[in-house]
This record gives structure tokens, C-alpha cells and sequence, in this order.
């Protein structure tokens, strides 16, 4: 019986190794870190079991893009917008901070939420807040309908906190994104903030934000509010009413353009996702951790556009957009909570020891032992 003890301790260390799914490296956004994440540490989002929208899109590097444009975002996924058809894509799965791009999501949770005429008390903390406002304020009454224009046109984190507050204060609301975003299937996104500013355990992926895209894009107030070019706001105190721009590139300079929600942070970097229509076909496009060159990103998401729609429509897709979370077995567990380099995505030329050395050197030694105890037995 020790015997065969021994046996079975040697076959589980020359066992293959199955490796777990996802890549190194990409469970939690890389380096720099924003000084919000250094508050708390927060476990990586668990990877699925199996890559959300088929295997392909569990790579860690290119599906589909044979003959697609070049462009510097480390992370893209261009999809049809109709059938969900993922057309091509990079490292789909990679988890990266979001920015504003998560307004999509904050979106999609008030319109599930609130009555668009409803109307909301602007603040003082709404003028205190940090990034991007639309300009709301102590006085000023806002429906909601409004307030989502200033989310969606302006980028306005004054706006994301005053449409939580509606629905019950931030913490509620980020609860009600978490759990529409596991919904729906985009399992690489965690909320920190309503509003895209980074904040610990903040992740999405390229994947789920053309998920998320796809999703509120079947909202006809968010449809329509994202795609208007300029809308009357109004004041606050003595300050008069104004008008609020829409500060998209895409739906300014590209035929087409359906609209696109951007977003920035220094630790994010520079993030998009939008859509267009051209001869009845509907594309959606995101790219994360983007630069501003050679090209605008919001060039680079157009030449992406541009590759697409030259695309036959029944060209194999690399994979799909899922409209609810898969059921499947249990996700893996969390992986140790330190935060991953940035260069952890390229090759480890680490020496690595054979396991079958170590597991032969490991019977043999205590095969000896076995002998020795038997020996001593017969004394």
C-alpha cells in the first residue's frame, strides 16, 4: 500500500500542468496606477472558465485581423452591432481601466432605472468633483433625461453623480452596474466609480465595452441622446442657461457615425467605443489603452470601421457578443492579489525546473525510505 502511495504521489508531479485560462499577466489593468487604487487592494476579477464569446477570444494576441489596419491600442474588438458577430480582434479579454467609456454602463443602469422626466437637485459636491463636468450645480433642477445628455455629450462626472444619487447614493449605484454587467455577460468589468474616474479594482476590456455598446445602443433615449450634436441646459443660481456639445470626433468627421463615448485618465490612458452604419450594416468598434499616435485614436477606431464594412457580411466571425452570461462552471478562482507589470504580457524567459526530474528524484528517494522502514521491520 505505501507503495502504491508512492506511485501516485510521482503521477501527480509528472502530471501535464493544464494551464489556467486567460493570460498573464491581463487579469487586472497594468502599471501606472492611479493613487484611488493604492487606497485598498482588490482581487482581480475571477477569470471565466471559458473565454466569454468563444474560444478564439480567449487569445492573448490577434483573431481575424488578417488584412486589418494597424493601430497602436493594445486591446481592440470590432463586431457586427445586429448579429453581435465578432469580426477581429486583439486581446479582447485584457482587462484595462475603463475612463468615461464606463458612462455606457452608468447609462444603461439609470435608463433601466429612472423616469427620464424626473427631476434632480444639483448640488455643491456636483461642482467639487473631479475630471470632466457638464456644469450642473446648487439650485439647478435637471431631469434626467438632461442629466444623461451632460453624461453622454459632455462626459460630465457631475452629471454620473447626480444620476446616482437619484437611484440612491454611488454605492447602490455601482452595485446595480456590477450586477447588470454580470447580467449580461461582460465578466472583465468592475466598477469603481459612476463615473469612470479610477478607483480600486477598476477593470472592463475592449470586449465588454462593445458588449455594453451594443446593449444600450437598444435604448432609444440612450441611442438618441448619444447621437445629438448639441443640447439646451439649463442654469443654475445666476448663472444662465447653455448649451452643451457634443465633443465626439467620430459622430462629427465620420459618414456614418452612430455615435462613440471616449474617455481618459493618465492611468487609463486613452479609451473609445462606438458605432456606425453603412449600407444598412451596423458595426461596433472599441479599443482601451490607446495613444493620441501616430493617429487620433478616434481615427484609428475609423480605420478600423473602414476595414469592417469592407468585410463580406457572411465572412466567419472569430467569435461573438453575448447578450446574457454564459452558464458554465464555476469561473477560476482569483488569482494573487499583486498587482501585475505591465511587462508581464510579454514571454517569460525565466528558467523554469522540469517537474519529471523533481518527481523521479522524489520516488526514488522515498522508495529508498520504503526499503530502509522494511529493513528495520525485519529485525
Amino acid at each position: 500500500m505505501q507503495l502504491l502511495g508512492i506511485i501516485a504521489v510521482v503521477a501527480a508531479l509528472v502530471a501535464p500542468v493544464t494551464p489556467a485560462p486567460g493570460c498573464a499577466g491581463q487579469q487586472a489593468p497594468p502599471p501606472p496606477f492611479a493613487r484611488e487604487e493604492l487606497v485598498a487592494a482588490v482581487e482581480p476579477l475571477p477569470w471565466p472558465a471559458e473565454p466569454v464569446g468563444g474560444p478564439q477570444l480567449g487569445t492573448c494576441g490577434e483573431a481575424g485581423t488578417t488584412g486589418a489596419p494597424q493601430v497602436g491600442a493594445p486591446s481592440w474588438v470590432l463586431a457586427d452591432m445586429d448579429s453581435g458577430a465578432v469580426l477581429a480582434a486583439r486581446a479582447p479579454h485584457a482587462r484595462h481601466r475603463p475612463a468615461s467609456t464606463l458612462k455606457v454602463l452608468t447609462a444603461i443602469v439609470a435608463v433601466r432605472n429612472l423616469d427620464p422626466d424626473a427631476v434632480v437637485d444639483g448640488t455643491a459636491e456636483d461642482q467639487q468633483i473631479e475630471g470632466s463636468k457638464a456644469g450642473i450645480g446648487p439650485g439647478g433642477r435637471y431631469t434626467v433625461r438632461q442629466l444623461l445628455a451632460g453624461l453622454l455629450l459632455n462626459s460630465g462626472n457631475d452629471t454620473a453623480q447626480a444620476l446616482a444619487r437619484a437611484q440612491g447614493g454611488d454605492a447602490l449605484t455601482r452595485a446595480r452596474m456590477a450586477a447588470v454587467a454580470g447580467e449580461l455577460g461582460a465578466l472583465d468589468t468592475l466598477p469603481a466609480s459612476v463615473s469612470g474616474l479610477d478607483g480600486p479594482g477598476m477593470s472592463t476590456s475592449a470586449y465588454d465595452l462593445a458588449l455594453l455598446f451594443r446593449v444600450a445602443m437598444r435604448e432609444p433615449l440612450f441611442a438618441g441622446t448619444i447621437a445629438t450634436r448639441s443640447v439646451a441646459f439649463p442654469g443654475y443660481g445666476d448663472r444662465p442657461g447653455f448649451v452643451v456639445s457634443n465633443t465626439s470626433h467620430l459622430l462629427g468627421q465620420y459618414p456614418g457615425a452612430l455615435g462613440d463615448k471616449t474617455g481618459f485618465t493618465d492611468a487609463a490612458r486613452h479609451t473609445i467605443v462606438g458605432a456606425a452604419e453603412r449600407n444598412g450594416r451596423r458595426l461596433v468598434v472599441a479599443l482601451v489603452r490607446g495613444e493620441q499616435h501616430p493617429v487620433p485614436l478616434w481615427k484609428q477606431a475609423a480605420a478600423l470601421l473602414d476595414w469592417g464594412f469592407a468585410q463580406p457580411a457572411d465572412a466567419e466571425p472569430v467569435g461573438t457578443l453575448v447578450d446574457r452570461a454564459p452558464v458554465e462552471s464555476p469561473p477560476v478562482m482569483n488569482t494573487p492579489a499583486v498587482v501585475p507589470d505591465v511587462t508581464a504580457r510579454e514571454p517569460s524567459h525565466a528558467t523554469v525546473v522540469p517537474v519529471l526530474p523533481i518527481g523521479l528524484a522524489v520516488a526514488a528517494g522515498a522508495t529508498a525510505v520504503l526499503l530502509t522502514l522494511r529493513r528495520r521491520s525485519r529485525r
